[in-house]
């Protein structure tokens, strides 16, 4: 049985393998940083936290194993939405100045990005589902506070290492020039699109 202690590094640990990982949501993460800075990091975070709390909530319930048997289906649904996200990305791309305009922030807002790309990527329900389930409900067995203990852990890893990451992008885009802003963009849209014509492909092969 875990100790909060043994919990909360625990998350940590299996948070930061994770959040290291390449994926859509550490691709979100560079592409908001480089329209509204630092704080993208953060505010990334925040969503793909939303929808992990959602996950808390169906292990601890047992609907997880129901879940399961969609994983196709959300492969598909998510698999598209990541190329829709990704084509909006690269269409902007081609005329951006370096600052969101009304017109895309609604699409391009990080806390959004960070519900799309977590919400869109079947490895992120595999996972969830399969190793994040097992270990969240081991430490639930030490109660409640052993879970939570592990759960902010796995969350302080995701927020540490986003925000190094939008940090850095945020440092870095004062010496872009435009042209260089619009192919970086241009390549987080384009990653985005592989990511979802991939897990398309691993759904209908």
């Amino acid at each position: 049985m875990y100790t909060i202690p043994d919990a909360l590094i625990l998350g940590f640990l299996i948070g930061l393998t994770g959040a290291l990982a390449p994926g859509p949501t550490l691709i979100a993460t560079i592409n908001a940083s480089l329209r509204t800075g630092w704080s993208a990091g953060p505010r990334v975070t925040a969503g793909h936290v939303a929808v992990e709390v959602m996950m808390v909530f169906f292990v601890v319930a047992g609907v997880g194993a129901v879940i399961g048997s969609y994983t196709g289906i959300i492969a598909g649904v998510g698999g598209a939405a990541l190329v829709a996200f990704g084509l909006l990305t690269v269409r902007e791309s081609r005329h951006t100045t370096g600052i969101a305009t009304a017109g895309t922030e609604a699409v391009t807002h990080p806390v959004v990005a960070g519900v799309v790309t977590s919400l869109s990527n079947p490895y992120f329900w595999i996972w969830w589902l399969t190793v994040g389930s097992a270990l969240l409900l081991a430490a639930y067995e030490g109660g409640i506070v052993v879970a939570g203990a592990f759960v902010i852990g796995h969350w302080a890893a995701d927020l540490g290492w986003l925000t190094l990451v939008s940090a850095s992008i945020h440092r870095g885009r004062f010496i872009l020039g435009e042209q260089a802003y619009r192919w970086i963009l241009g390549a987080c849209g384009a990653g985005l699109i592989g990511f979802g014509l991939y897990y398309l492909v691993a759904v209908f092969a």
